[in-house]
């Protein structure tokens, strides 16, 4: 009996996450990437911004969002946000986070921040276990920041972020998947929708 799509996607998730976590040089592609995404920010104009806490390997774009936030200018309030998952309505909400800041576990045991005040973010930093082309994203299956996308009104504008070792070029999206508008990896933008 061949497996299903869904095993299939099982499958792959967990290879990628191996991968990734084995990567020799993950130091040295994380130290690219913090640099490819503090320069890709200089051109944006969003003064508020959703991130997430990096789990299994991922890339931390923390480092590279406080930089951006402490550039911004007179009036120009800049919040970075980390995510709080809600069990019941299988959506994220964002809340500000900055270095030092209390943190708590969420619903799945991830820290998220402490009694700081909630926002909805211009742009969404989306992490990405593998990407396929035109903003194709792998996640790890739990629907979440898809489900937030198809919930927020306006739509923020969603960059994912990868190493080079997730590109899978036959990756398609399913009915649910919503596409990124960017995605940078340690190589540079990979993508950027027109």
């Amino acid at each position: 009996m061949a497996a299903t799509p869904d095993l299939q996607r099982q499958a792959l998730r967990a290879k990628l996450v191996a991968a990734r976590q084995a990567l020799p040089d993950r130091l040295e592609r994380a130290v690219a990437l913090q640099n490819v995404l503090r320069v890709w920010l200089v051109s944006r104009g969003e003064t508020s911004i959703g991130a997430y806490w990096p789990i299994k390997g991922e890339f931390d774009p923390l480092p590279a969002l406080y930089r951006w936030s402490e550039a911004s200018g007179d009036g120009d309030m800049r919040r970075i946000g980390l995510p709080v998952a809600d069990r019941a309505t299988g959506l994220l909400r964002f809340r500000v986070w900055y270095p030092g800041c209390e943190m708590e576990l969420d619903a799945y045991d991830i820290p998220k921040p402490k009694d700081t005040d909630e926002f909805q973010p211009r742009l969404l930093v989306v992490p990405c276990l593998g990407f396929g082309p035109g903003g194709v994203r792998l996640g790890y299956g739990g629907g979440f920041f898809d489900r937030t996308l198809s919930a927020l009104e306006p739509r923020p504008y969603t960059v994912g972020v990868s190493y080079t070792h997730g590109f899978l070029p036959f990756l398609r999206t399913s009915a649910v998947d919503r596409p990124l508008d960017a995605l940078l990896t340690e190589d540079g933008v990979m993508y950027e929708r027109t």
